[in-house]
């Protein structure tokens, strides 16, 4: 998709309404419109970038700079008791939406949303995890 036709792009330009929460030169944040838990909050660059994989890392550190700063706001005005950042990334994990975004849910007690990933300790030895994470290394180290 091209960024002109991008939703978030045309939020950012004005083009489309948000509740805006936090706005400077890097940095965009707005209310989720489905409010998955009240605070529901998007961050996302000003700069389209699709998804984290094709994301430079000066976005990404001016994108999650700003964050703890975002959910200390939330965690004040609201009160939660927790908060989750989640970051659906490509079409198989649930992104909807091609401009990269971390959604800061606050949680509360009893609020219904399940955020619980499925333990598989069983399945892996520490042998599998080193295995594993000389794969990933191996990967970073040679690009």
């Amino acid at each position: 998709m091209d960024h002109q036709d991008c939703i978030f792009c045309k939020i950012i330009n004005g083009e489309m309404p948000s509740a805006k929460v936090y706005e400077d030169e890097h940095v965009y944040a707005f209310l989720d419109i489905s409010q998955v838990t009240k605070g529901h909050t998007l961050v996302i660059p000003k700069k389209h970038t699709k998804d984290l994989y094709d994301t430079p890392p000066e976005v990404a550190g001016e994108l999650f700079a700003r964050i703890p700063r975002i959910a200390n706001a939330i965690k004040e005005t609201y009160q939660p008791v927790g908060i989750n950042l989640l970051n659906n990334n490509e079409k198989g994990a649930g992104q909807v939406i091609f401009h990269l975004h971390i959604h800061i849910i606050p949680r509360y007690e009893d609020d219904g949303f399940s955020f619980k990933g499925e333990n598989h300790t069983d399945e892996y030895s520490l042998e599998n995890l080193q295995q594993m994470a000389k794969e990933i290394s191996k990967e970073l180290s040679d690009n």
